[in-house]
């Protein structure tokens, strides 16, 4: 079971470390985006502010209630979305641009429709680049949060998990083989002392067998002396 989880524990690894990776690639991408769209947007906005005035110089300061008058609904709307990147879900804003307005269009025929057209286009500009940045800055704050969370998991696993799966599985490997020695050593003794008894039995059984031989031997052959007795002292036979 352990091993199991050492072994999980380095897949694991290896998943959350290509996986900061990804993240760590997308989070530099989205940065030099932001650069960017920074420097382009300080560009867009001067040009944006300086259309406006060349408007308001053209039309009059009257052209402001005339735009009011003519637009009543947004041409540009934002839409939530979520981008996934490696598991993480990044909430990330699309810009919906529902076209222009017929009266937009007509409004400063009678002066300043030209400047009013390219501050109009100029100011959408300035807006597209302000809803990429926001979802960039949105994208680049949960990305970061997310780096962070899974460089925690992989130190974790690198630090403190993977070690200590290690040292328990060389604990128990080492105490294996040091009952493995133990168990060796006791068969030993007991293969020695099987051996030191079957020796003792085999000498006390030669020693019995040669005690009931030597007692044989001793009663054969006082049997043997009687009977030369008994046939060596036949008396002669007596005549009367």
């Amino acid at each position: 079971a352990i091993k199991t989880r050492l072994v999980a524990a380095v897949k694991g690894h290896a998943l959350l470390k290509k996986k900061a990776d990804a993240l760590t690639m997308k989070f530099r991408a989205i940065l030099k985006k932001i650069v960017d769209t920074k420097t382009t947007m300080g560009d867009t906005m001067k040009g944006a502010s300086f259309s406006l005035t060349e408007a308001k110089y053209s039309g009059g300061e009257g052209i402001k209630h005339t735009i009011m008058d003519n637009v009543s609904t947004a041409t540009i709307r934002v839409r939530a979305v979520t981008d996934n990147v490696a598991g993480v879900k990044l909430p990330t804003f699309e810009l919906i641009n529902q076209g222009s307005e017929s009266k937009m269009d007509m409004t400063g025929l009678g002066k300043g429709g030209k400047q009013l057209q390219n501050c109009r286009a100029q100011y959408t500009k300035a807006v597209e680049l302000l809803v990429e940045l926001a979802s960039l800055q949105t994208s680049f704050l949960a990305l970061d949060e997310a780096i962070k969370t899974t460089n925690r998991r992989v130190n974790a696993l690198e630090n403190v998990v993977k070690p200590k799966l290690e040292n328990t599985i060389s604990y128990i490997k080492g105490e294996l083989d040091e009952l493995e020695r133990e168990e060796f050593f006791r068969l030993k003794k007991v293969q020695a002392k099987k051996k030191r008894d079957q020796t003792a039995k085999e000498e006390q059984a030669a020693v019995k067998a040669a005690g009931a031989g030597a007692e044989s031997m001793t009663l054969s052959g006082l049997d043997g002396l009687t009977r030369d007795m008994l046939a060596g002292d036949t008396d002669e036979d007596i005549i009367f």
